[in-house]
């Protein structure tokens, strides 16, 4: 939000160059994560495993990089938060920082309870293997459709 508020990430969307490199990146990696939920021995990303503790420090570096790395975001920010800027109201950078702050707490809350919903479905999948398999299958066949359409979308 604040990139995009001071515009920075004007830079990914004038660098025509940057945008691909991102998107076929983006695509690379989905068509990896359908590869692992459906290989010979995949593992769900539902499925439930033990995995070691990670700090608070590293648990916000990993999302924060996360999230400055999402080219969509950028692209919503500069995009569709400035339909809402008036100028004649006061400060462009204040209303700017406003509109980016509650979209911000809107994810926030969405992303709770998505995470609170695959916490319940892995808790059903974890005692049904076959339910399990089926999941695997849809999510990779779900990824790959994804990355193809990534792949196929061009810059506009």
């Amino acid at each position: 939000m604040l990139c995009a508020a001071f515009g920075i990430t004007a830079v990914v969307l004038a660098v025509p160059y940057a945008y691909d490199a991102l998107r076929i990146a983006g695509a690379l990696y989905l068509f990896w994560l359908a590869w692992q939920a459906v290989r010979p021995g995949g593992r769900s990303a539902f499925e439930t495993r033990e995995l070691p503790v990670d700090g608070p420090r590293k648990l916000f570096l990993m999302g924060f990089v996360t999230n400055l790395l999402n080219p969509k975001i950028a692209v919503m920010y500069l995009s569709l938060l400035p339909q809402f800027i008036d100028p004649a109201a006061g400060s462009v950078l204040a209303q700017s920082l406003a509109l980016g702050a509650v979209q911000i707490v809107i994810s926030v809350s969405v992303n709770v309870a998505i995470v609170i919903g695959a916490g319940a479905m892995a808790r059903f999948l974890a005692t049904r293997p076959l339910w399990m398999r089926v999941q695997c299958w849809a999510m990779g066949t779900v990824l790959a459709a994804l990355a193809l359409s990534v792949l196929r979308d061009a810059r506009r």
